[in-house]
């Protein structure tokens, strides 16, 4: 008589890296906005070494960002290469140490600080550990660079975690700086793909012809303007001289996106939130280069929100959803719930921009703002938590 034998790859939920990091790294950004909302309320305090401010963002930035890496690029990379996807008790393994890091930061007034550093950025070292050894064997070189970015990512981390343990603001020093200037990059590189790529086949499909939005020089110029200007603001943090930078960086960067027409996308929510979160990168780069030549007009925390809520939460949000979709069998459209958590995280960014100019009434938009990110997270859990659950649909 044959017996059954239960295997950790037999589950569709651990068949592929986006469904269990996808579905976790949502349901962290509306937990850890339930709990920041706590702390500026009075009523929560987290057993964490890092100042609460520095602790929210770190979890925004290397906590939440670190698990989108790993669902897009454990799903990307056996595209690239040809290769199989991490399974099983593998996939389990880097979900563990994510949820691992997540624990220890949480609880690290408690803990040495070398090793909740170590446990925190242990995820993306096997990560890039992983990757590497994949692009290898797959000689797959074209995608070297974003295994540098990833590596800078670490290093970003890391730098974070030695200020918080000298007692710094950690949120304001180069650590952090690094950590959000890879993710912008990263979103310039990959977005600078698969933004105008995608926009491109939706148009065919409704007959619009085509036009050559891909242009080599510009694209080269925008990737090196933005990452000059980028490592000036990481290392000096400040300054007129970076104010004038991040302006230029976001004109070009401005230039590059109005090319790729996502005017002509309002009809499939899918394709215009891609090209409104990468719009978040010009945007965010001029609102900081003003609030750096112009103190009145925005202060920096609410300019680096444009970047931070807008760019990354947007655009990963948007990334997800899509890969989600077609990773799952369906059809590569946005449904109301999907549109839905598209408009629920514009509202937040709206808010919590709106809310550095609300003086005495700052919390209510802040408040606001958390509500509707959480509406957004949480309900990113609800709608895509079936299909990332079950097997994909034939």
């Amino acid at each position: 008589m044959a017996t059954m034998r239960f295997s950790l790859s037999s589950l569709a939920f651990f068949s592929m890296g986006f469904r269990p990091f996808f579905l976790f790294a949502c349901l962290w950004a509306g937990f850890a906005l339930v709990l920041w909302l706590g702390i500026l309320s009075g009523v929560v305090v987290v057993p964490t070494a890092f100042d609460p401010a520095s602790w929210h963002a770190h979890e925004m930035l290397f906590g939440y960002l670190g698990a989108v890496f790993g669902g897009f690029l454990l799903t990307a990379v056996p595209n690239w290469t040809g290769r199989p996807p991490l399974k099983g008790a593998g996939l389990v393994g880097l979900v563990c140490l994510w949820l691992a890091g997540r624990g220890v930061v949480f609880v690290s007034a408690h803990l040495p600080a070398l090793f909740v550093a170590l446990v925190d950025l242990s995820l993306m070292i096997a990560l890039v550990l992983y990757l590497g050894r994949e692009i290898t064997i797959g000689k797959n070189w074209r995608n070297l660079p974003v295994l540098v970015m990833l590596s800078l990512f670490i290093v970003g981390n890391g730098l974070f975690h030695l200020s918080a343990w000298q007692g710094d603001y950690a949120a304001g020093e180069p650590g952090f700086r690094l950590g959000l200037g890879v993710a912008v990059m990263l979103i310039s590189l990959i977005g600078g793909r698969i933004v105008p790529a995608f926009t491109q086949n939706w148009l065919g499909q409704q007959g619009v012809p085509p036009q050559p939005v891909f242009l080599p020089r510009l694209d080269v110029i925008s990737m090196l303007i933005s990452g000059l200007v980028l490592l000036l603001w990481i290392a000096l943090g400040e300054g007129s001289g970076v104010g004038v930078g991040l302006l230029v960086m976001g004109s070009v960067q401005g230039v590059r996106l109005l090319r790729w027409r996502g005017h002509l996308t309002v009809g499939e929510p899918l394709v215009w939130v891609l090209h409104l979160g990468y719009g978040f990168v010009p945007m965010g780069a001029v609102a900081l280069g003003l609030s750096y030549l112009h103190p009145g007009w925005i202060d920096p925390v609410s300019a680096q929100h444009f970047w931070m809520a807008g760019a990354i939460g947007l655009m990963t949000m948007a990334v997800m959803t899509r890969a989600s979709l077609g990773h799952s069998g369906q059809a590569l459209k946005a449904g109301v719930g999907t549109a839905a958590l598209y408009w629920f995280l514009i509202a937040a960014i709206v808010t919590r921009i709106a809310g550095g100019y609300a003086g005495d009434l700052s919390l209510i938009f802040y408040s606001l703002s958390a509500l509707f990110w959480c509406a957004g997270f949480f309900g990113f859990g609800v709608v895509y938590g079936p299909a990332l659950l079950s097997p994909r649909r034939v």
